[in-house]
């Protein structure tokens, strides 16, 4: 039997600013060499997490451990294991590419040489050599953000915080930022990531968090999360109108497609439910032409388990959605 090792962990995690209430107890584990995701919309509490986990903020109440340590009492020792990639690309304008990852190493003490090998190694890895002499300014924001994220790297970190690192990308610079956290991951490196950008979380994440109103309302693999909104089914598609009609005698609570020979039966995608519905028709000697299997994404996921549209009408519930993909 394996124990997991977890990177992070929070238990009953509180915080407040006067009457508002930003965290209401949240229970938090982050297993090491993972991506967790956190969803949630604005105000959710999901940059206030990772400000108390990195030892930016304080926490009115709770348990925590980052890298073994708690931040309240052991701040230093948690930042020398962290690193830390805002909302927000937080390089020097007045230092060229180069320049703002050397400043990172010699605030990390690395010394001349050590330093200088770092940062050419971390231009090489991130495609910026050739852009390493010029200004942020000239930068892409794709470039800024390798750049931010690279200068978070100079120190070596194996837990890196995310705070919404693809905000205002191109869909390019996105999947790039996304192949970098997949190499990060790949070496051991643990990232807790925050991100509206629901593919985000569906393509990186081994574990999500869906928080809302400061509690962790839902959590899992992105299937698992996706099982929990109705809507999965399975469609079998038929060739030969007589099939179709006998499967359809066969199968019950099923929706019919008389135009299509099509047939939509309930269910949660699951092995153990397609093994079981392929076990009828066998029984019942029917061949149906095709088989699909549908289930729920994480817009539904999100949508159903947070609060923030349940106010509002339908068709601006919807405009959000959109906005979110």
């Amino acid at each position: 039997m394996t124990t997991t090792s977890h990177a992070i962990t929070a238990t009953g995690l509180r915080k407040a600013y006067g009457d508002h209430v930003v965290l209401d107890g949240l229970d938090l584990a982050v297993a090491e060499g993972t991506v967790y995701a956190l969803l949630g919309p604005n105000g959710a509490g999901k940059t206030t997490t990772v400000q108390i986990l990195s030892t930016l903020v304080a926490a009115d109440g709770g348990h925590i451990t980052v890298g073994g340590h708690d931040p309240a009492r052991d701040p230093r020792a948690v930042r020398a294991r962290i690193g830390v990639t805002g909302q927000f690309a937080a390089v020097d304008a007045k230092l060229t590419g180069e320049e703002n990852l050397i400043l990172m190493a010699d605030l990390h003490h690395l010394g001349r040489q050590e330093g200088r090998r770092r940062t050419a190694g971390l231009l090489e890895r991130f495609g910026l050599t050739d852009a390493a002499q010029k200004l942020p300014e000239a930068y892409s924001g794709g470039m800024r953000r390798r750049l931010d994220l690279a200068m978070t790297l100079v120190g070596d970190p194996r837990i890196i915080f995310l705070d919404e690192p693809t905000t205002g990308l191109d869909p390019r610079s996105r999947h790039a930022m996304w192949q970098i956290v997949r190499e990060l991951v790949a070496d051991g490196v643990t990232v807790l990531l925050t991100t509206q950008y629901l593919e985000e979380a569906d393509q990186l994440a081994d574990r999500i968090g869906v928080l809302d109103g400061g509690r962790l309302v839902a959590e899992g693999t992105a299937e698992e999360l996706k099982r929990l909104v109705p809507g999965g089914h399975v469609r079998l598609r038929f060739a030969d109108p007589a099939e179709y009609e006998r499967a359809a005698r066969a199968l019950h609570g099923t929706a019919l497609d008389d135009e299509a020979l099509t047939l939509q039966i309930p269910g949660d995608g699951s092995a153990r439910e397609l093994k079981s519905l392929l076990d009828r028709l066998e029984a019942e000697a029917i061949e149906a032409e095709s088989l699909s299997v549908h289930t729920p994404d994480l817009d539904d996921v999100f949508f159903t388990l947070t609060t923030e549209h349940s106010h509002q009408p339908a068709a601006d519930a919807a405009v959000r959605k959109e906005a979110l993909r």
